[in-house]
């Protein structure tokens, strides 16, 4: 598939190495400008563009940029064809990695919101995991106790394409409906970074409450305190497991 990942940071420049070891062919654009794409991102084959060149002619559309900011994009996007499958792995938090948004806040669900500041429909993929669990902790199919990732969307055929690129990056896809319920997998349910197999996932997707894991989110710098110093990425899955036990 022709992909684009906008955003080379911890996530996007995750997926654009691995999907392009995969035989994908994928670009990779950042608002800062070609030039501050790593070179370890591109080592697979991905190539670095500008972002003004970067939607057209795309199968896929992988925004891995800050929550919030997707609204910047609307005009790129606005020449972008309806079939381009547009995946979002965005997560909200507010005072820490975002600024406040009071629609979101208010209950309207991360994606949704995405989706109305982008002007088009997304698929949510890819957010429920860590970066350093997606870095390392792909394993191929079929391998005993491989990590779930779950993929929502209205568009069973978008959601389907996106699963099929999440088992290419080493993890089970779990289909995960429509995008309306793309909140179970938000910051800090059950089902959000916390390493579920296949068989897992779907109990935990079924156990989020959107009050307790709000306050889940909100008490995560206070629960991160407690960590040793230096944390390794399972004291981090414990600690998020924890929170729902």
């Amino acid at each position: 598939m022709k992909i684009t990942v906008i955003g080379a940071g911890a996530i996007g420049g995750n997926l654009a190495a691995k999907l392009s070891t995969a035989g994908h062919d994928v670009q990779v654009a950042d608002a800062r400008g070609p030039e501050a794409i790593a070179a370890d991102v591109l080592e697979s084959g991905a190539r670095a563009v500008a972002l003004e060149e970067s939607v057209q002619g795309r199968d896929v559309i992988i925004l891995s940029i800050p929550f919030g900011v997707a609204g910047q994009l609307a005009d790129l996007f606005a020449s972008v064809p309806a079939e381009t499958v547009v995946i979002d792995t965005s997560n909200y938090y507010p005072g820490i990695l975002s600024g406040q948004i009071e629609a979101v806040d208010n209950g309207q669900i991360e994606s949704v919101y995405t989706a109305e500041q982008l002007g088009r429909p997304v698929v949510k993929a890819w957010n429920a995991a860590l970066a350093e669990t997606q870095r390392t902790r792909g394993v191929p199919a079929g391998t005993p106790g491989r990590i779930a990732i779950p993929v929502a969307g209205d568009s069973d055929e978008a959601r389907k394409v996106a699963m099929s690129l999440v088992d290419d990056t080493g993890f089970d896809p779990y289909d995960a409906g429509g995008l309306a319920d793309s909140w179970r997998q938000q910051p800090m349910g059950p089902a959000y970074c916390t390493e579920l197999t296949l068989d897992e996932l779907p109990a935990a997707l079924a156990a989020a409450d959107p009050v307790k894991d709000r306050a889940v989110r909100d008490s995560m710098l206070e629960r991160r305190a407690a960590l040793p110093a230096d944390p390794t990425l399972d004291d981090v899955v414990e600690m998020n497991r924890a929170a729902h036990r």
